[in-house]
This record gives C-alpha cells, sequence and structure tokens, in this order.
C-alpha cells in the first residue's frame, strides 16, 4: 500500500527544520530512488548486509553495508572505519555518482555547500528494527553534515540534543525524504523507532544510506548496546569497558572493487 501514495502530494511540508543546522527535505530523492536500490543492489552483491557485533556483545538489529572509501564496521576490537570489509577481505565498492551527486545537491539544499563525501553507510531495517539514540562522532572533522537518504518503507526518525538526556522530537520519513544535519546540530543524538509492517514495490523494508566525510578516528569502543547508543540483541559475555581514540595508522587507499 505504502508505494501506491508515493506520487500523491504529501499532506507534510516539503522542507523542515529539525533543529538548528538541520532539516528534511520531503521527496528530494524520490525521482532517483529506483537508480539508488539499483546501486543498493550491486553494492550488497559484492559486500554483502549483515548483522554486525557491538564491543559489548551484541547482535546489531540493523542490518549494515558500506561503500566507498572506507566502511564504518563494528566488533569486538570496537567502532571504526576501515578500507577493507572483513567478511570479503577486499576494499567496499565504489561511492555510485547517483548517491555522490544525491547528497551534494542535498547539502547544498540545506546550506551546506561543497559538501564531499566519499564514504555511505548502508542501513536495512526490517519491521520490528530499531535504531537507539546515538551520535556519529567516529569523524575527525565535525564541519561536514550528515546526509540521510531514506527508500521504501516510512519510519520515525528520532532526533534530539547534542545530550542523551535531551527529548528527540519525531519526524515521519517516506519513501525519498532525505535529511541534513551539521553545524549546531552535528552531534545530535538520533534514531529509528521501530519499523512499522507495510509493503512498498522497491523493498518491503526501509533502506537509508548516510553519506558523510572522508577525514575518520579508529578507535576502541565500551561496553553494551546502550552505552554505545546502538540497539542489538546479546550474543556473547559483557566486555570490559574500554574506549581509546587514535589516529588511524594505515594509508587509506582508493577503493579497489
Amino acid at each position: 500500500m505504502n508505494d501506491l501514495l508515493d506520487d500523491l502530494p504529501s499532506p507534510l511540508p516539503a522542507r523542515e527544520t529539525m533543529a538548528e543546522g538541520a532539516v528534511l527535505l520531503r521527496g528530494f530523492a524520490r525521482d532517483r530512488a529506483e537508480a539508488v536500490m539499483d546501486e543498493v543492489t550491486r553494492i550488497t552483491a559484492v559486500s554483502p548486509f549483515r548483522h554486525m557485533t557491538t564491543p559489548g556483545g551484541f547482535r546489531m538489529s540493523v542490518a549494515m553495508t558500506n561503500c566507498g572509501r572506507v566502511g564504518w564496521i563494528s566488533d569486538r576490537k570496537g567502532y571504526r572505519y576501515d578500507p577493507v570489509d572483513p567478511e570479503t577481505g577486499r576494499g567496499w565498492p565504489p561511492l555510485p555518482p547517483v548517491l555522490l551527486d544525491l547528497a551534494r545537491t542535498a547539502a547544498t539544499e540545506a546550506g551546506f555547500a561543497d559538501f564531499a563525501p566519499d564514504v555511505c553507510l548502508i542501513n536495512r531495517y526490517a519491521p520490528g528494527t530499531r535504531l537507539s539514540l546515538h551520535q556519529d562522532k567516529d569523524e575527525r572533522d565535525m564541519s561536514a553534515p550528515i546526509v540521510s537518504v531514506s527508500i521504501g518503507l516510512p519510519a520515525v526518525f528520532l532526533f534530539g540534543g547534542t545530550r542523551r538526556a535531551d527529548r528527540p522530537r519525531r519526524f515521519r520519513l517516506d519513501h525519498g525524504d532525505v535529511a541534513v544535519w551539521g553545524g549546531a546540530a552535528r552531534l545530535a543524538y538520533h534514531g529509528i523507532a521501530p519499523l512499522a509492517e507495510g509493503e512498498h514495490r522497491l523493498t518491503r523494508q526501509a533502506v537509508c544510506a548516510v553519506l558523510r566525510d572522508g577525514e575518520h578516528d579508529e578507535y576502541d569502543a565500551h561496553d553494551d548496546a546502550q552505552a554505545s547508543g546502538l540497539d542489538g540483541d546479546r550474543v556473547g559475555p559483557r566486555l570490559a569497558a574500554a574506549k581509546t581514540v587514535r589516529r588511524p595508522t594505515h594509508t587509506i587507499p582508493p577503493p579497489n572493487v
């Protein structure tokens, strides 16, 4: 049913301010949604979706993969960016031009000119899946925004403040919506409420492509899913809390896939 409503005018404003520095652009990616999903299919044929494990031993309920110069990964060693997909032993698939151009134009529309993303984390939400409130703070350059493209089933985006205790606001994300946040909102806590059941002609799930700038830190992070801000199922014993931040010791190569 959800896809039958795609071509109808939305009763919601085309542009909505979520916070200072944070904008929701409704329908911005709708005309490129099929092209984006075609690229997601190509990417996942090389680097499949997988359920990563948090350092505290929790299986993440959200399935993830990456494309671009490096990819975001989580395991018992911590949260970090890595140029190599640990499941394939090869570099991540390159960032497709359609996603690169979409991210740049959305960022410019939101007031962030000259955005140059080179990494993209792709999240797949099945009905019932959620993503707990968390901050995106693994990147060195906090002056660049984050661009998040939503495809498929509608979702509820939770967008809070820079403190975990700040009460988040709820925003409906429909097929083709793009959220952009940076500046004062760059470290805002955000997440996804449990996804409702539904159907869409492109996917029976919700796919979210999150594009970021590519100056990265690697770090070993800590003990459990709540502390990390990521939702997951416990799959192993809790590790002792340990978090060390360091610069990468390797030179990040260009994509080799």
